[in-house]
Protein backbone atom coordinates (compact mmCIF):
# COMPACT_ATOMS: atom_id res chain seq x y z
CA UNK A 1 0.00 0.00 0.00
CA UNK A 2 1.93 3.26 -1.02
CA UNK A 3 1.35 6.46 1.92
CA UNK A 4 2.81 9.48 2.76
CA UNK A 5 3.49 10.22 6.06
CA UNK A 6 3.08 14.33 6.72
CA UNK A 7 4.98 16.67 9.39
CA UNK A 8 2.83 15.47 12.36
CA UNK A 9 2.74 11.95 11.49
CA UNK A 10 -0.08 10.99 8.96
CA UNK A 11 -0.23 7.94 7.36
CA UNK A 12 -1.96 9.61 4.00
CA UNK A 13 -2.53 6.31 1.35
CA UNK A 14 -2.60 7.11 -2.17
CA UNK A 15 -2.96 6.31 -5.72
CA UNK A 16 -0.66 6.73 -8.53
CA UNK A 17 -1.35 5.33 -12.05
CA UNK A 18 0.28 6.21 -15.13
CA UNK A 19 3.41 7.37 -17.07
CA UNK A 20 5.69 9.10 -14.43
CA UNK A 21 7.03 11.47 -17.03
CA UNK A 22 3.09 12.82 -18.22
CA UNK A 23 1.72 15.77 -16.77
CA UNK A 24 0.13 15.10 -13.60
CA UNK A 25 -4.04 15.36 -12.33
CA UNK A 26 -4.69 15.20 -8.87
CA UNK A 27 -7.80 14.20 -7.52
CA UNK A 28 -9.36 15.47 -4.41
CA UNK A 29 -12.25 13.58 -2.70
CA UNK A 30 -15.45 14.79 -1.21
CA UNK A 31 -17.21 14.06 2.12
CA UNK A 32 -17.07 11.05 3.61
CA UNK A 33 -15.71 9.49 -0.05
CA UNK A 34 -12.30 8.37 -0.89
CA UNK A 35 -9.71 8.22 -3.67
CA UNK A 36 -11.56 4.83 -4.89
CA UNK A 37 -14.69 7.45 -5.60
CA UNK A 38 -12.29 8.99 -8.80
CA UNK A 39 -11.54 5.78 -10.18
CA UNK A 40 -13.98 6.20 -13.82
CA UNK A 41 -11.88 9.35 -14.25
CA UNK A 42 -8.82 8.14 -13.31
CA UNK A 43 -8.85 5.54 -16.14
CA UNK A 44 -9.91 7.63 -18.70
CA UNK A 45 -6.97 10.09 -18.22
CA UNK A 46 -4.65 7.79 -17.68
CA UNK A 47 -6.15 5.97 -20.96
CA UNK A 48 -5.24 9.52 -22.22
CA UNK A 49 -1.69 9.69 -21.14
CA UNK A 50 -1.76 11.18 -18.53
CA UNK A 51 -0.22 10.78 -14.82
CA UNK A 52 -2.97 10.34 -12.47
CA UNK A 53 -2.60 10.78 -8.61
CA UNK A 54 -5.47 10.51 -6.07
CA UNK A 55 -5.78 10.36 -2.03
CA UNK A 56 -7.36 9.08 1.06
CA UNK A 57 -7.59 12.53 3.04
CA UNK A 58 -7.06 11.83 6.94
CA UNK A 59 -9.84 10.08 8.51
CA UNK A 60 -10.89 8.49 5.21
CA UNK A 61 -10.20 5.55 3.68
CA UNK A 62 -6.96 3.79 3.32
CA UNK A 63 -5.03 6.92 5.51
CA UNK A 64 -4.84 7.41 9.56
CA UNK A 65 -7.66 7.27 10.87
CA UNK A 66 -6.94 10.17 13.54
CA UNK A 67 -9.86 12.71 15.41
CA UNK A 68 -7.09 15.75 14.92
CA UNK A 69 -6.40 18.01 11.85
CA UNK A 70 -9.94 18.07 10.15
CA UNK A 71 -9.64 21.17 8.51
CA UNK A 72 -8.84 22.57 5.32
CA UNK A 73 -5.07 23.77 6.70
CA UNK A 74 -4.32 19.82 7.31
CA UNK A 75 -6.22 18.64 4.35
CA UNK A 76 -3.89 20.72 2.25
CA UNK A 77 -0.90 20.06 3.80
CA UNK A 78 -1.39 16.48 3.59
CA UNK A 79 -2.60 16.93 -0.01
CA UNK A 80 1.09 19.09 -0.75
CA UNK A 81 3.02 15.63 1.08
CA UNK A 82 2.06 13.75 -1.59
CA UNK A 83 2.27 15.99 -4.29
CA UNK A 84 6.34 16.71 -2.66
CA UNK A 85 6.61 12.81 -1.87
CA UNK A 86 5.97 11.89 -5.77
CA UNK A 87 8.00 15.23 -6.71
CA UNK A 88 4.66 15.92 -8.77
CA UNK A 89 5.19 19.44 -11.41
CA UNK A 90 2.46 21.16 -13.38
CA UNK A 91 0.03 19.41 -11.82
CA UNK A 92 -3.64 19.71 -12.23
CA UNK A 93 -5.97 19.59 -9.26
CA UNK A 94 -9.40 18.37 -9.43
CA UNK A 95 -11.59 18.79 -6.17
CA UNK A 96 -15.48 17.46 -5.73
CA UNK A 97 -16.78 19.23 -2.83
CA UNK A 98 -14.76 19.27 0.01
CA UNK A 99 -11.95 18.21 -1.66
CA UNK A 100 -13.09 21.27 -3.90
CA UNK A 101 -12.65 23.45 -0.64
CA UNK A 102 -9.27 21.45 -0.04
CA UNK A 103 -7.95 22.37 -3.39
CA UNK A 104 -8.61 26.05 -3.13
CA UNK A 105 -6.48 26.23 0.53
CA UNK A 106 -4.25 23.95 -1.42
CA UNK A 107 -3.86 26.49 -4.47
CA UNK A 108 -4.02 29.43 -1.88
CA UNK A 109 -0.91 27.81 0.56
CA UNK A 110 1.12 25.60 -1.85
CA UNK A 111 0.80 26.34 -5.27
CA UNK A 112 2.49 29.47 -6.04
CA UNK A 113 5.34 29.24 -3.37
CA UNK A 114 5.98 25.43 -4.69
CA UNK A 115 5.71 26.12 -8.40
CA UNK A 116 4.43 22.65 -8.76
CA UNK A 117 0.68 23.91 -9.45
CA UNK A 118 -0.90 24.29 -13.55
CA UNK A 119 -4.38 24.61 -12.59
CA UNK A 120 -7.44 24.02 -10.71
CA UNK A 121 -11.08 22.56 -11.07
CA UNK A 122 -13.26 22.77 -8.81
CA UNK A 123 -16.64 20.96 -9.02
CA UNK A 124 -19.73 21.59 -6.88
CA UNK A 125 -16.87 23.11 -4.27
CA UNK A 126 -17.57 23.90 -0.56
CA UNK A 127 -15.96 26.84 0.66
CA UNK A 128 -12.61 26.63 2.95
CA UNK A 129 -15.32 27.35 5.82
CA UNK A 130 -18.86 26.21 6.17
CA UNK A 131 -19.57 27.70 9.75
CA UNK A 132 -21.74 30.21 10.29
CA UNK A 133 -19.39 32.94 12.05
CA UNK A 134 -19.48 36.55 12.73
CA UNK A 135 -17.20 36.88 9.88
CA UNK A 136 -19.46 33.80 7.55
CA UNK A 137 -22.31 34.99 8.27
CA UNK A 138 -23.95 32.90 4.93
CA UNK A 139 -22.63 29.80 6.38
CA UNK A 140 -24.25 26.69 8.52
CA UNK A 141 -25.23 26.95 11.79
CA UNK A 142 -23.12 24.51 14.53
CA UNK A 143 -26.51 22.30 14.53
CA UNK A 144 -25.80 21.20 10.92
CA UNK A 145 -22.34 19.95 12.08
CA UNK A 146 -23.44 18.62 15.20
CA UNK A 147 -26.22 16.25 13.70
CA UNK A 148 -23.91 14.77 11.57
CA UNK A 149 -21.36 14.08 14.10
CA UNK A 150 -24.17 12.56 15.88
CA UNK A 151 -25.70 10.52 12.98
CA UNK A 152 -21.98 9.29 12.27
CA UNK A 153 -21.87 8.09 16.35
CA UNK A 154 -25.55 6.67 16.27
CA UNK A 155 -25.72 4.99 12.73
CA UNK A 156 -22.89 5.94 9.75
CA UNK A 157 -24.41 3.85 7.63
CA UNK A 158 -27.56 5.29 7.99
CA UNK A 159 -26.82 8.85 7.90
CA UNK A 160 -25.11 8.79 4.89
CA UNK A 161 -27.61 6.69 3.24
CA UNK A 162 -29.75 10.17 4.25
CA UNK A 163 -26.88 12.74 3.26
CA UNK A 164 -27.01 10.92 0.13
CA UNK A 165 -30.59 11.08 -0.20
Amino acid sequence: MSTVTTQDGVQIFYKDWGPKSAQPIMFHHGWPLSSDDWDAQMLFFVQHGYRVVAHDRRGHGRSAQVSEGHDMDHYAADAFAVVEALDLKNVVHIGHSTGGGEVARYVAKHGQPSGRTAKAVLVSAVPPLMLKTASNPEGLPMEVFDGFRKGVAENRAQMLLDVAS
